[in-house]
């Protein structure tokens, strides 16, 4: 059982009921371990907040605020665009709802304005959950589970689909985080992310091929500041320890740091310097979008998973101040 104030008693015929206003991001759900603290909501599945000994390391949205931008959101079944939202899978040719009008894409996924079932509730961990029925454009059936940890090492981020149809089905994921320490904007914050290669995008924000970060205005393997640069690409052939984990560094002087990791199965980071976001999220904060595959990839291929009926796929990433 959640904690979570509900309503025993059922109004009677005749009732005048008075009810405050709706939390536009539904219910939520709050997990702590010693100073850290998040906010999980059942609109998208995502995460709203977290800060660690009252810092905060996102820049979400307030609890009668509603999400913008994919913050914090899982990004299912495939993170980014799909150009015209037509793909073809098994020699089949699949039309997508365009979320997207402007750019004529089909963006993000099914999950944001969901909502999303907590099926598990402890004092440091929540896992949330929905079932993808058959829709226009994907006649497949997920069922994912989103699971957030806290631990003394900082909040672990755990995605499993399983396809429970009875026909294959494409997958991809990602989320959406915009990292944030506080300061005004995050030109003045330095990026560290350790990747060989970018894909360059054309004005529907759609890859048009790959190119090497050497030379580039967006070469961070060594950590450089963000400046004015208006960055919304995704980075590949990315480094990784020897546990496996590519990292992400924000750092700014007198606020700290903040640093993200994925596991092996996100080969791909967008980097979003949100300066397409209205105010009051205007470059406010970094959104950095853990992916298993690029853009597009419904269409190239490129990165695309296929879940055979029964097959599951589990990712991981994680967030920690530094």
């Amino acid at each position: 059982m959640s904690r979570i104030e509900k309503t025993m008693r059922q109004p009677a015929a005749g009732d005048h009921v008075r009810s405050s206003p709706a939390t536009p991001s539904g219910q939520q759900f709050q997990i702590s371990y010693g100073e850290h603290h998040a906010t999980v909501v059942e609109v998208g599945g995502g995460l709203r907040r977290y800060d660690v000994g009252g810092r905060q390391l996102l820049d979400g949205y307030a609890r009668m605020e509603q999400c913008t931008g994919a913050r914090g959101l899982p990004l299912i079944p495939w993170p980014n665009r799909i150009q015209d939202g037509v793909y073809t899978f098994d020699g089949t040719e699949y039309q997508l709802p365009l979320t997207e009008p402007a750019a004529h894409n089909a963006i993000h996924g099914f999950g944001r304005w969901r909502n999303w079932t907590c099926h598990q509730h402890t004092e440091s961990q929540v896992v949330m959950g929905i079932v993808l029925h058959p829709q226009m454009g994907y006649p497949f059936t997920l069922d994912v589970r989103v699971g957030y940890e806290l631990t003394a090492a900082g909040l672990t981020v755990r995605t499993t689909a399983t396809n429970i149809g009875t026909q294959p089905c494409p997958y991809g994921t990602g989320q959406h985080p915009y990292l944030s320490l506080g300061t005004e904007l995050v030109d003045e914050c330095e990026l560290h992310l350790d990747a060989d290669t970018y894909l360059p995008t054309d004005e529907r924000g759609l890859p048009i091929g790959s190119a090497d970060v050497q030379g580039s205005a967006f070469d961070f393997r060594v950590p450089r500041q963000i400046g004015t640069r208006e960055i919304d690409y995704t980075f590949t052939d990315l480094a990784r320890d020897s546990d496996g984990l590519a990292w992400v560094h924000l750092s700014a002087a007198n606020h700290g740091a903040v640093a993200l990791w994925v596991d092996e199965s996100y080969l791909y980071i967008e980097i979003y310097t949100a300066h397409t976001q209205p105010a009051p999220h205007w470059r406010t904060g970094l959104g950095v979008e853990p992916m298993t595959c690029p853009p597009n990839a419904f269409r190239s291929g490129q990165g695309l998973i296929r879940l055979t009926p029964g097959q599951a796929h589990t990712s991981n990433w994680g967030l920690h101040p530094v």
